[in-house]
């Protein structure tokens, strides 16, 4: 029944874009709103608490959006439609934990990173702990990361089960479908801190990478008006207070 309810609100989510264009600043300041996409199921950083979208992405962006001096509207779909959508014209920004990579990059225009982090292995056997550990074994990660392709990468894996959302993924790994999930760091820490019961165990990072809202490509004066005023928060403490209340530490790229 979730899974019923999430691809319905999904696709009344993209029936009710469609008819919205990504726009230059101008045109944005002028209609006094812009329109966010973001997943809303990526938590700490993006989910539903009851029907509130929120989450360290979320506050984030709707501090930015107030110190540009805008409206915000928030549109949800599913992770590996939202730059999809973003290059359709559906919203005009989306931020939901993508990380900087040169394959987006090609497709995007990121914005200045809101946070630093990186995949780390989740388990159920504390013996794999690191690359290596994942010889021979199958590993979970979400449809449309970077996740993907860095596990991949890894020498000897087995086999890599891609799955619709992240809280799939975790879900395989607590029913031992495989072996291992790679997942962000900071999604591991709050599980485990919800969840100490569990069983889960964090190995090692296998990258650190950037995260970044992006917006269509090439709209320029889009981006480095969002970077005026995150930059703006960041040194009044606004963004620092935020990622405080969802991680007890500062997350901003150093």
């Amino acid at each position: 029944m979730k899974m019923l309810k999430t691809l319905a609100a999904a696709a009344l989510a993209l029936c009710a874009a469609a008819a919205v264009q990504a726009r230059p600043l101008a045109e944005i300041e002028k209609s006094g709103t812009i329109v966010l996409g973001s997943e809303g199921q990526y938590a700490p950083f993006n989910f539903f608490k009851g029907k509130e979208l929120t989450g360290y992405e979320i506050e984030v962006a709707e501090a930015v959006v107030k110190k540009m001096g805008l409206k915000h509207e928030w549109k949800t779909v599913g992770f590996d439609a939202l730059l999809t959508g973003l290059a359709q014209d559906r919203w005009d920004l989306v931020i939901a934990s993508h990380g900087i990579t040169e394959e987006r990059a090609k497709a995007a225009t990121f914005t200045d990173p809101h946070y630093c982090s990186g995949g780390i292995i989740v388990s159920l056997k504390p013996e794999i702990r690191t690359a290596a550990d994942l010889a021979g074994k199958t590993v979970a990660v979400q449809t449309g990361t970077s996740y993907l392709e860095h596990v991949k990468e890894v020498p000897g894996v087995k086999d890599v089960k891609n799955f619709p959302t992240d809280e799939a993924a975790r879900s395989a790994l607590g029913s031992k479908r495989v072996d291992a999930w790679v997942t962000d760091r900071f999604v591991a820490k709050e599980m485990l801190q919800k969840a100490p019961k569990a069983g889960f165990k964090t190995g090692e990072l296998l990258f650190v990478e950037k995260i970044a809202a992006a917006v269509k490509k090439d709209n320029q004066s889009l981006a480095d008006a969002w970077n005026k005023a995150f930059q703006a928060l960041v040194a009044d403490g606004t963004i620092g207070k935020i990622s405080q209340k969802y991680f007890q530490e500062d997350v901003t790229c150093k």
